[in-house]
């Protein structure tokens, strides 16, 4: 039988550090609301950072993350390859009905219980009883590798633009070995994470300023692509399916290619992991969450449209470079170079790219590093206490900062050795992230299913919450399946998509260790949760 949650009594409230009294329990609120004293009294946690964001800085947060139409132009061509052009447009319209689903469903969540936790609360909360607390630890770890593996990708993107301008000024360059691109990428972690420290109080305000780049440099790009590219007909653009990974069909190759579209909707939840630093959270996530998502769906959608129209003549080859490498290896300073015939223009247009990477960057760690120290808050790793610990004063998990660089810089010290062990690792980030939706999402579907009653919350899908979780699910389960495929059916060991070996590895491993020792000393968020 479940648990009725109480409803707590919030008898007086101020802003600023004063505190709130809720019952006989006094928080200090650190700039949030009493929704935000009762939310965090309710789930049995202490307001340990301070509510910093707003809604446009948090929107800001979540359109600078997923950078949809930024990942459209820096992911595309593994969408060309198996789809083609109509198939990367048609397979990112069908991914984007789903995602938005699955961007709804976290959305409810949030407003039920809006924690840093995020999946692995949600799991303890709403799963059964006899299951909540090993399946709430099996997520907590997929859900925290999967965004500390995202960094060292997010760093590597940076780094391959920056490769890319080098040879576009300099063809002759030596710029392409292991140890220059590994220490790019370790510059570029070090960086971001240096930011998250000593200038975290400024973040919302980064995150606000660059939400107006975000939109003004897609405006840059649609209008330098529509003026100055050479353009291919529409017929060609949403009617020619192609199969260049060499899939038994066109349409199996189409699904494989659903990881452009895919790279550009994942990571809704980073919004989730930073509510605790979010003034009146359970009102203010879940919409500007969904208005996060809806812009960044169109201005990905527009982008992708243009990016297709404008690839040129011969782009397999052009663009591509399918049957031998490009001046630069990166496909959207080939159009942006083919479209200009200017270096400097082409310079300009990349740099743009370069910083919002970059700035996706510092977002991606600063998401990380939040799931990563609330795990380690009800000790779901080893020297939790560490990891934990929030400095007085501070009001800011730098130790949990710490170690996310400490093992980005781990897996990317790998590419000294090879780049396969890199991009192995690398690859986990979205099977383990999709795993931690799937779970926490089928936790509620199931709770739906049997009529039992939900957490009360501000922001509520109503009577179509079944139908947006099943179709989400639905979508999921597809993505997951997928992103295990390789980009071709007999890839060579360096284009091996090693993500289901890694993910085999990481469920094995956090099985053991919760079998061990982690059942003992893990504390299920569940535990904590007030109830009468």
């Amino acid at each position: 039988m479940e648990n009725k949650q109480p409803e707590i009594k919030v008898d007086s409230a101020s802003e600023g550090d004063f505190a709130y009294e809720v019952g006989d329990t006094i928080q200090p609120v650190k700039g949030g609301t009493r929704y935000d004293a009762k939310d965090m009294t309710r789930m049995g946690k202490e307001q340990e950072l301070r509510r910093n964001f707003r809604f446009v800085s948090i929107v800001g947060f979540v359109m600078i993350l997923q950078s949809t139409w930024e990942s459209v132009l820096l992911a595309g061509q593994y969408g060309l390859i198996n789809g083609g052009m109509a198939g990367v447009i048609w397979m990112t319209v069908g991914v984007l009905a789903g995602a938005l689903c699955m961007i709804a469903s976290i959305a409810e969540m949030a407003s039920m219980a809006p924690t840093a936790g995020g999946q692995y609360h949600w799991v303890s909360e709403f799963a059964p009883p006899r299951f909540e607390k090993p399946l709430s630890y099996l997520v907590g770890w997929t859900s925290a590798l999967g965004w500390v593996t995202g960094c060292p990708s997010a760093a590597q993107l940076t780094s391959m633009l920056v490769q890319g301008l080098v040879y576009l000024r300099n063809p002759n360059a030596d710029f392409g070995q292991l140890w220059q691109t590994t220490l790019l990428i370790m510059a570029f972690l070090v960086v971001a994470v240096m930011f998250n420290i000593f200038l975290a109080k400024q973040l919302p305000l980064a995150e606000g300023i660059f939400l107006i780049v975000h939109i003004f440099g897609f405006f840059a790009f649609l209008i330098v692509l529509w003026t100055m590219s050479e353009h291919t007909p529409a017929k060609e653009v949403f009617g020619e399916f192609q199969n260049y990974g060499g899939w038994p069909t066109t349409g199996l190759s189409t699904l494989v290619g659903i990881t452009t579209p895919l790279w550009c909707f994942l990571g809704p939840d980073a919004g989730a992991h930073m509510s605790e630093e979010l003034k009146d959270a359970s009102r203010v996530l879940p919409s500007a969450m969904m208005w996060a998502s809806f812009g960044n769906a169109l201005l990905g959608l527009v982008m992708l449209i243009t990016f297709c129209f404008c690839l040129g003549p011969n782009w397999q080859d052009n663009v591509l470079g399918l049957s031998e490498d490009t001046q630069t290896g990166v496909p959207i300073i080939q159009v942006l170079y083919q479209s200009t015939n200017s270096i400097p223009g082409t310079i300009v247009m990349t740099t743009m790219l370069i910083i919002l990477s970059m700035v996706g960057t510092i977002t991606c760690i600063a998401s990380s590093s939040r799931q990563v120290w609330a795990f380690a808050r009800d000790k779901g790793f080893p020297f939790s206490s560490y990891i934990e610990h929030v400095r007085p004063g501070w009001d800011l998990p730098v130790n949990a900062l710490i170690v996310v660089l400490a093992v980005s810089l781990a897996i990317s010290a790998l590419n000294f050795g090879s780049d396969v062990a890199l991009n192995a690792i690398i690859s986990l980030s979205n099977a383990a992230l999709l795993f931690s939706y799937i779970v926490a999402i089928g936790c509620v579907r199931l709770k739906r299913f049997r009529n039992e009653a939900l957490l009360p919350r501000r922001w509520s899908l109503g009577k179509w919450g079944a139908l947006i979780n099943d179709v989400a699910l639905g979508f999921l389960v597809t993505a997951f399946v997928f992103s295990f495929f390789p980009i071709s059916p007999e890839p060579a060991l360096a284009d091996m998509n090693w993500a289901i070996v890694m993910f085999a590895g990481v469920i094995v491993a956090a099985v053991a260790n919760y079998w061990f020792r982690a059942h003992r000393t893990y504390m299920s968020p569940v535990m904590l949760v007030k109830a009468e």
